[in-house]
């Protein structure tokens, strides 16, 4: 059977089963809607964390990203990982034991401000905004390629699953949603690892292959090192970045995990504090497994790249190349006229994307209408990467429409937990705690599912008109957590004397901040202004990294603010004293 039925055949049955869940964990409640009852299990839990966690950025994006970067791009894998790992350590149990299971109810609470929730909403919905838009780039991409489907109707029966699941269960119906979602997911990402690692190096396991050998007795990564030089690119194995910058980028990642609300309201669906700390070793686990083996999957395409399409007549090129050429992500234009696919170092187009023209040049190429002088004629997307790895490799149809339905399911289920923050942040800490405050329960759940309708729609709208690939967008969403959350999260926790002035100061000051410099240097404005090169960056820092300025910006002017005006109430600084003593100390001294 062709790609594009196995396709359909994969995407059906997986979509089956989202409905399917969907119908049965229908939500009578906002505690069902909101923290699907309190009542899931640790593995349960641990995997919807997962398939929360691990969004199309995980799937599509992050081994791209290192597959084009190499060094440099390890510092997703390590930002996402440890940011993981302080959540769960530092923060989750804390805001457990708070009781609040959103971040702007907590503020809220924590610093006796409604001033201060209307900010932690403001700030909430731009991260999950921003967040949403690469999830739903992802689903875009992975329709319009296999399904043979336009990328804006890729969109829309996105749009139509996600709206389905959580409209109709809230977390509970996702909850159950990602738990399949996961395994769908890592079935999809491990599968082709474990033909491909197999294939090139004869050793089945991808994270050993990576550093094996080939058939001819090289080593993989020296190999990838050597092609590397040849064509002009910086070693491999060796990055380019600074180390100001890989520390920055890393660090704000690791911190704007911790404010990632979507996750953070994960640790209140299981029953006990307990649970919640065994959901997070699990999660930790499944999550593991596929950004272990990302490294290796990179190695695997890039080296497939390159040996497959460089120096190669057009002509005679291989069917993937073409067939990722019809969706505008990959493109070669004949610069020197001589039939062959140049592949080296330098843009091959001027500005951030390529405009192609439905015209083909006299060798069949696509042509890039605004080629530069650069001698590179190929251009390449990184989110193809690990949809394309398989067809690169040529493996079975099977297995190439398997990781299309992989892809949409990383997709689909963080974008599912998004689209419930940004309603709870609307349902919840705007019309419950200010604007109405005696709404019924059943008044309540359906101004949240308004909400989610409305959500769906503008997500929808990012889809089709996405602002950039989908990890960079991801990674300045976590520096907008980094500048806004984490600092008001962590400061609440571990310091009594922090007021609500203190906090809402930092917020306003670390989001400002990051947008500007995202919008200064990243995205430009459009009409007006370009984004700016790399060598006005402040410090030498990337807009991805920026998050970790900001974030120090906003922590120091929230301790100086709170310790030019009054402390907090008495009784909020006992509570903090309390949340950080563990359950039963009492009662231990006491006997």
């Amino acid at each position: 059977m062709s790609v594009q039925t196995w396709t359909w055949i994969l995407v059906g049955i997986t979509f089956s089963i989202y409905f399917g869940i969907a119908i049965w964990a229908r939500a009578g409640s906002t505690k069902e809607f909101y923290i699907a009852g309190g009542g899931v299990s640790p593995l349960a839990n641990g995997m919807a964390t997962a398939a929360d966690w691990m969004s199309a950025a995980s799937f599509i994006s992050m081994a791209g990203i290192i597959s084009f970067a190499g060094y440099d791009g390890s510092v997703y894998l390590m930002g996402w990982t440890g940011g993981y790992v302080l959540l769960a350590l530092l923060l989750a149990p804390y805001l457990r034991k708070f009781g609040k299971f959103t971040v702007p109810d907590f503020i809220g609470d924590r610093y006796y401000s409604n001033t201060a929730r209307t900010v932690a909403v403001f700030c909430a919905l731009i991260v999950s905004f921003t967040y949403v838009a690469g999830q739903m780039r992802g689903v875009g991409i992975v329709f319009s390629q296999f399904l043979q489907v336009d990328i804006i109707w890729g969109v829309i029966i996105g749009m139509i699953v996600v709206l389905f699941f959580a409209f109709l269960g809230g977390m509970k119906g996702i909850t159950y949603t990602q738990v399949a979602q996961y395994c769908v997911l890592i079935f999809a990402f491990m599968v082709p690892a474990f033909f491909i690692s197999l294939q090139m190096t004869g050793n089945i396991i991808p994270q050993v292959g990576m550093g094996g050998t080939l058939e001819d007795g090289s080593y993989l990564l020296d190999t990838l090192d050597s092609l590397h030089t040849k064509l002009g690119f910086s070693e491999y194995t060796t990055g380019s970045k600074s180390t100001w910058d890989i520390f920055a980028i890393t660090l704000a990642l690791m911190v704007g995990t911790a404010g990632l609300p979507h996750v953070i309201v994960r640790f209140f669906t299981v029953p006990k504090v307990k649970d919640a700390r065994k959901s997070a070793g699990l999660a930790l686990l499944f999550i593991a497994i596929l950004y272990t083996t990302a490294p290796a999957i990179a190695v695997f395409a890039r080296t497939n790249l390159i040996t497959t399409v460089s120096e190669q007549p057009y002509s005679s090129s291989p069917d993937w190349l073409k067939n990722w050429e019809n969706t505008g992500l990959i493109a070669w234009t004949d610069k020197n006229n001589d039939g062959k696919i140049q592949y080296v170092a330098g843009s091959s187009i001027e500005g951030k994307k390529p405009v192609y023209t439905e015209d083909r040049g006299k060798h069949g190429e696509r042509l890039i209408s605004n080629a530069n002088k650069s001698t590179n004629e190929l251009y390449v997307d990184r989110d193809i990467m690990v949809l394309a790895n398989p067809e690169i490799a040529n493996l079975p149809n099977w297995v190439i429409a398997l990781v299309a339905a992989g892809g949409l399911a990383a997709a689909l289920s963080t974008a599912a937990g998004l689209l419930l923050v940004i309603s709870t942040s609307i349902s919840h800490d705007l019309i419950k705690k200010q604007f109405k405050p005696d709404i019924s329960d059943k008044g309540e759940l359906l101004a949240a599912r308004i909400s989610i309708l409305f959500a769906v729609i503008i997500a929808g709208l990012f889809g089709i008109y996405p602002p950039g690939f989908v990890a960079a967008v991801v990674a300045l969403a976590f520096g907008l957590a980094a500048a806004s959350f984490f600092p008001a999260i962590i400061l609440g926790i571990f310091d009594k004397r922090m007021n609500r002035e203190g906090a809402i100061a930092g917020m306003v000051v670390g989001i400002t901040l990051m947008l500007f410099y995202m919008i200064r240097y990243r995205t430009g404005l459009i009409g007006v202004m370009d984004p700016r090169p790399a060598s006005e960056w402040w410090f030498g820092t990337s807009p991805e990294g920026f998050g970790t300025v900001a974030m120090v910006v906003n922590v120091i002017v929230s301790l100086v603010v709170s310790r030019m005006t009054p402390p907090p109430p008495q009784e909020v600084q006992e509570i903090v004293e309390r949340i950080r003593i563990p359950s039963g100390v009492g009662e231990a001294v006491e006997h």
